[in-house]
């Protein structure tokens, strides 16, 4: 098996906790706003008016199709909402006349399947968000959500080399590794 020493800690991006640790502070504010989605004739969200605080822990639940994969990728920006408005500390991110694109909310989202590149090793798939980084830093901090996760040692490994559990954890590395201010998980606990 392959094996990376750790890096060279990188300074601090945002306030994630101590370093080897898992204490992490998350703390921005989300709101949604009348938010409604559909997909041709399909209603998926109707009107939906939630607000979490920063440092809450909140989970979606309802039967399939009913929205909640929609909810996140509205957040995350991979959706635009068809009407209402997706708020962060206050400012606008989605809405009539405004949409802030996903790299630079802040936000992140760990897929449901996981979305893991196979070409790429496990190192190259966390750094895939950290391209505003150097390449050295970007590294770091992949190395770091990889400790994090219990899986630095499979670093230069390729997704197929590893259990379905091990390529979740993959994923939430790739999540955490911008260190962003929230953090959404599709169905974290599916696999």
């Amino acid at each position: 098996m392959n094996q990376i020493s750790p890096p060279q800690q990188p300074k601090p991006t945002s306030s994630w906790g101590r370093r080897g640790t898992a204490g992490a502070t998350i703390a921005r504010q989300m709101r949604f706003e009348n938010i409604s989605h559909r997909f041709g004739d399909n209603l998926a969200i109707n009107n939906i008016n939630l607000e979490i605080e920063p440092g809450e822990i909140v989970c979606l639940l309802g039967h399939s199709g009913s929205g909640k994969t929609t909810l996140l990728r509205i957040a995350a920006g991979v959706e635009r909402p068809k009407a209402g408005e997706f708020l962060v500390d206050g400012k606008v991110f989605s809405g009539p006349n405004k949409f802030v694109p996903p790299e630079k909310r802040g936000i992140g989202l760990m897929f449901q399947d996981f979305a893991l590149f196979p070409h790429l090793t496990v190192l190259k798939n966390v750094m895939f968000g950290l391209t505003a980084q150097t390449s050295k830093n970007a590294r770091a901090e992949a190395m770091l959500a990889l400790e994090r996760v219990g899986l630095a040692e499979y670093a230069l490994l390729y997704p197929h080399h590893l259990s379905g559990g091990e390529q979740q954890r993959v994923a939430l590395a790739r999540a955490i590794a911008p260190r962003p201010g929230i953090l959404l998980m599709d169905e974290p606990f599916s696999g």
